[in-house]
């Protein structure tokens, strides 16, 4: 298994000035040496210094070691979005181990397969996830299969209160750290798979320092930023919006531990955030919020959003309210950014398409069914590529491996796209069954999966059924077994027994006599997305009127 960056590829990079040898640790003890009580994080009335996030990473990192784990051990973090789980990032780096990054979201089913396929045997959390104590979620842990040998504890700004070792072994505060190693392997998160549970994908430091690079040019960053991130951290456009680019420009970052977006308006008002990062939806949301209690959002000068389409209409009136300029990249957790629009760009590129294709990512088009080169003068195909961004593969899964890099080692991206004479990339179509609710990728498959789980379920196809505020929700279409009744409340409660995620709980239900089929006796899903789209427009159409 890859575990850190080829030296060929990293050496290139090098030279081209897109890799370096810092790392977000290294960057948060300059800070802490540069400007100790400047402000790092920002968590409703918390602050936290740079000195003090340079400390409690350290503490963190101390009491790792105390444990006597071997270089590049997984350790867990699963812990609520604030402060404590950057410093948690940073502490495991800095005890040469790797971080397993699980959504504070996740389901006991999500969070055991992680810790197992990952082999993670350490679980660094909060006393209370989600109202039930640590000592409590690691016993349902075991009983989901998912044994875990330590736990430590901190509380929400990563200050340890339980350091889980053995009586007599105590924490050597002179223990020496390790070095830093961007081209290592330095966390694994989670992203969705076509059908079962989620895979883990290998990050590198570097990949994500070039990854700034793009979005400071991208947004002309000085050197007075705030940042706002409303994104979970572990995930990749959470990754380089709260942990990669305020560690590396080292400026200060507002933070939720939940969104919501009155307090976010708030926030963004009362911090004078400059860099405001969140999911469409999010903007949505806040953009309605605004309209009702319109806050003073000047200060704002970009706003970056993704991980779906952006909509036209919404994303000009956030830039006609706020000033802001509202920026995107294209691109996964896996492979990074493949194109990204600009300060640049006009209106109509901004909202229109996803930007420019980035030189150095090599971006091919191939035929999504031969996985070859579509033929010169083409401009649609399944895009590959191969640069500084992309992660190193997946961990422990050669046949997910396989279907995410091509036989000459380019990585695929899901979708369909068109690519215009100037460069201008944008999505017509998926290769994968995605609903898309959000920014966050759930598996149809999957979700029809545990569905059919349910007793009174003889068939199921679950769709996107369009929504204005989250894009997209969960529509499960259900074929019920003889004459039981079906019920949303029952589907959802069979799937909560189950610890299956929240995310992927149905919102529509619409019970069929039987399903529609193809010629070919599947399941015909086109119809039933057809069918989703005109029950949401005139469910909103009633709305409107």
């Amino acid at each position: 298994m890859q575990i850190r960056a080829e030296a060929t590829a990293a050496a290139e990079y090098r030279a081209a000035g897109w890799w370096g040898d810092d790392t977000v640790g290294s960057m948060v003890t300059r800070w802490a040496t540069e400007r100790p009580e400047a402000t790092a994080w920002i968590a409703g009335e918390r602050r936290t210094t740079w000195a003090q996030y340079d400390a409690t990473a350290d503490a963190i990192a101390r009491t790792l070691l105390a444990h006597d784990l071997p270089d590049g051990e997984r350790v867990a973090v699963l812990m609520p979005d604030g402060a404590g789980v950057h410093a948690a990032f940073v502490g495991v780096e800095r005890a040469g181990l790797v971080v397993v990054g699980i959504g504070h979201r996740a389901g006991d089913r999500e969070i055991a397969h992680l810790l197992t396929l990952t082999g993670a045997r350490t679980l660094l959390t909060v006393p209370q996830h989600r109202g039930r104590d640590a000592h409590g979620l690691r016993a349902d842990l075991a009983a989901a299969g998912a044994e875990l040998e330590r736990l430590v504890l901190v509380d929400v700004e990563g200050a340890v209160l339980d350091a889980g070792l053995p009586a007599g072994v105590v924490v050597d505060p002179g223990a020496a750290l390790a070095p830093p190693d961007p081209d290592a392997l330095f966390l694994l998160n989670s992203t969705s798979g076509t059908t079962g549970l989620p895979k883990c994908v290998m990050h590198t430091q570097n990949r994500w320092f070039y990854f700034h690079q793009l979005a400071a040019r991208a947004g002309g960053f000085g050197d007075d930023e705030v940042f706002f991130s409303a994104i979970p951290a572990p995930f990749g456009f959470g990754l380089w919006t709260g942990h990669f680019t305020p560690g590396i420009l080292g400026c200060p970052t507002v933070v939720m531990d939940h969104f919501d977006a009155d307090e976010a308006l708030d926030l963004i008002e009362r911090e004078r955030v400059t860099v405001l990062c969140c999911v469409s939806t999010q903007f949505i949301m806040m953009l309605n919020a605004n309209a009702e209690r319109p806050r003073d959002l000047s200060s704002l000068r970009s706003m970056f959003t993704g991980g779906e389409a952006v909509p036209f209409e919404r994303a000009a009136a956030f830039e006609d309210t706020t000033g802001a300029k509202v920026l995107q990249f294209y691109g996964s957790n896996e492979t990074g950014a493949l194109s990204n629009t600009t300060n640049d760009d006009d209106r109509d590129h901004r909202f229109g398409t996803a930007g420019r294709v980035i030189p150095e990512m090599h971006v091919r088009l191939l035929d999504p069914d031969t996985l070859l080169d579509v033929p010169d003068g083409e401009h649609r195909g399944q895009p590959a590529c191969k640069g500084p961004a992309t992660c190193l593969g997946y961990w422990g899964d050669e046949a997910a491996n396989t279907k995410l890099f091509t036989d000459d080692g380019w990585m695929l991206m899901g979708d369909i796209v068109e690519i215009d004479d100037e460069g201008y990339l944008s999505v017509v179509g998926r290769t994968s069954d995605f609903i898309i609710r959000g920014g966050k990728n759930i598996s149809a498959p999957a979700v029809e999966a545990e569905l059919a789980t349910h007793p009174d379920v003889a068939m199921v196809a679950a769709v996107a059924f369009p929504d204005p505020v989250f894009g997209e929700r969960v529509c499960a279409y259900v074929e019920p077994r003889g004459g039981a009744e079906v019920t949303l409340e029952s589907l959802v409660a069979h799937l909560s027994a189950r610890g299956v995620s929240r995310e992927w709980y149905p919102e529509r239900l619409v019970v069929v006599d039987e399903l529609p089929r193809s010629s070919g006796g599947k399941v015909a899903k086109g119809d039933l997305k057809e069918d989703a789209r005109r029950r949401s427009a005139d469910e909103h159409a009633g709305e409107s009127r």
